[in-house]
């Protein structure tokens, strides 16, 4: 069957053929088969993969404004009440056996507590005042923390095992939960612990309705599904998985069916499409790398097959490091008359050195030296010291105090906690660490897996390098250019598609 005419001058001109059935005309026979399933992969995952497609575009431009709901530790303390110290008259409760994993005071419920946490893991509370006990969290106590916590008045209290904004695995130590809802205008939503007693998550009508536009779809994050973390990672990857390949068969299609030279389609046109065709083509080829790269990180948020997941530490080793020594005797009084206003204070021995960092109602930091109460100050050589033995396998090769983020101590739109110390080592993992210069506290570790992880997944997914994020609009618009490209590649997909099944 002829493809093509004379034009009377004996040059052969081209007719448009539907590129399925051109391309197999062409080639030896096994070209013939490749290139049938790759046209076949790409229309029949295609036409389901755009809808996906589209839908993960739109929910990330809503989530670039409206992320999941989170309660920081700077909210946390906004609406923590003050430690009253004139209560504070029962020593905490540690052993003679080093320093606990951590020590904190704060005001539960109007009295100050102590809380504990041991190096198994198990934490617990102890009353700071005496005469007083462990408060039952029932309704009653939610509610009291809840109107302490906003100053708005409690219109209900719920009793519940996980919703949509408290479904993650980070939640179960809290679980069963008390939501409380408090009549402001905002619709807020707190959740109060059934362990600690404390708030623990922070909820507006707005973040629900527009992280169910966002989060939500985006992550495939419904509850029914986000309960169960292996059920969640096998619905990522399974329903990534196809559609990286539609993505792939169609940038290959796409170049196949482009040319830029001297062989282009009448008139020039370095496409053979036209309408909803031409826009597909065109914007699938423009935007093509980066849907390419955004789908394949997406499909590495769960780590397959635990490719980034690094080995836990030797054990005893971060004992050893931070419980060297033993907190010496705390004098509360004269604690108290130098942290008036404070509303967290968290006692450590890292790297041998006894502090304690007192936080106010904006969350910064304020740290003190143990016993004598003087500011503290930087200790990188003692720090250093102390660190080697946390890298058993290795030598230290580089040590730098960081007054600027870098590649992997970062935070997006805002600065991660500055200065920091940052300690190489070349042990077979090639371990990095970030330590507090001050209390000697590991703020990160990273190996080499999870500085790939940090390329291939937060690069690729978030765009999330320093030099756009700190200098917004920069980064806003990259997200608004690369996502407009795969709504337009997905919208024209999903009529083609649809199209196509009416036929």
């Amino acid at each position: 069957m002829s493809n093509g005419s004379s034009d009377g001058r004996g040059r052969w001109m081209c007719r448009f053929v539907p590129a399925s059935d051109a391309t197999l005309r062409r080639g030896p026979r096994w070209g013939h088969a490749v290139k049938r399933w790759l046209f076949l992969i790409h229309r029949w995952v295609g036409i389901a993969s755009c809808l996906l497609f589209a839908m993960w575009f739109a929910s990330g431009l809503v989530m670039i404004y409206v992320p999941y709901p989170s309660l920081s530790l700077g909210e946390r303390l906004a609406g923590q009440e003050a430690i009253d110290w004139s209560r504070v008259n029962v020593a905490p409760p540690i052993s003679l056996n080093g320093t606990p994993r951590s020590l904190d005071l704060e005001m539960r419920d109007g009295h100050p507590v102590w809380w504990v946490q041991d190096w198994t893991g198990q934490r617990r509370s102890w009353p700071a005042e005496q005469g007083v006990s462990d408060p039952v969290v029932n309704a009653a106590y939610a509610g009291r923390i809840a109107n302490r916590f906003s100053g708005k008045d409690v219109l209900a209290v719920n009793r519940l095992e996980r919703d949509q904004w408290t479904v993650s695995g980070g939640f179960n130590r809290h679980r069963p939960l008390f939501k409380v809802s408090l009549s402001d205008e905002a619709g807020t939503e707190l959740y109060v612990s059934s362990d600690t007693g404390g708030v623990v998550q922070e909820t507006t009508r707005s973040e629900r309705f527009w992280n169910w536009l966002g989060s939500v779809p985006h992550w495939l994050y419904p509850t029914i599904v986000r309960q169960d973390n292996e059920l969640w990672r096998q619905v990522v990857m399974w329903v990534s998985g196809p559609c990286i390949a539609a993505a792939v068969t169609g940038i290959w299609i796409g170049i196949l069916r482009t040319r830029i030279r001297e062989r282009r389609f009448k008139g020039g046109r370095m496409t053979p499409y036209h309408g909803w065709m031409l826009w597909h083509h065109v914007a699938g080829l423009v935007g093509g790398l980066a849907l390419i790269l955004w789908i394949f990180s997406g499909w590495l948020s769960v780590d397959p097959g635990h490719l980034f997941t690094s080995p836990d530490p030797a054990e005893g080793i971060e004992q050893r490091y931070s419980a060297s020594v033993d907190l010496p005797p705390i004098d509360l009084t004269r604690l108290g008359a130098v942290a008036q206003g404070a509303r967290l204070a968290s006692f450590s021995a890292h790297a041998g050195l006894p502090t304690v960092t007192l936080r106010g109602a904006d969350g910064a930091a304020r740290v003190l030296s143990l016993p004598d109460l003087a500011p503290a100050q930087p200790q990188r050589a003692t720090i250093e010291r102390a660190a080697v033995a946390l890298v058993p396998s290795g030598k230290l090769v580089d040590s730098a105090l960081l007054t600027q983020p870098d590649a992997y101590w970062y935070s997006v739109g805002e600065k991660p906690q500055l200065p920091v110390l940052r300690l190489r080592f070349d042990d077979p993992a090639r371990n990095w660490l970030y330590l507090d210069p001050v209390t000697g506290e590991i703020l990160q570790a990273v190996d080499a897996r999870r500085r790939t992880y940090r390329w291939v997944f937060d690069m690729f997914h978030k765009w999330d390098l320093n030099a756009l994020t700190l200098n917004r609009p920069l980064w806003d618009i990259l997200l608004w250019v690369f996502s407009l490209m795969g709504l337009v590649t997905s919208v024209s997909g999903i009529w083609i598609g649809w199209k196509r099944l009416r036929r």
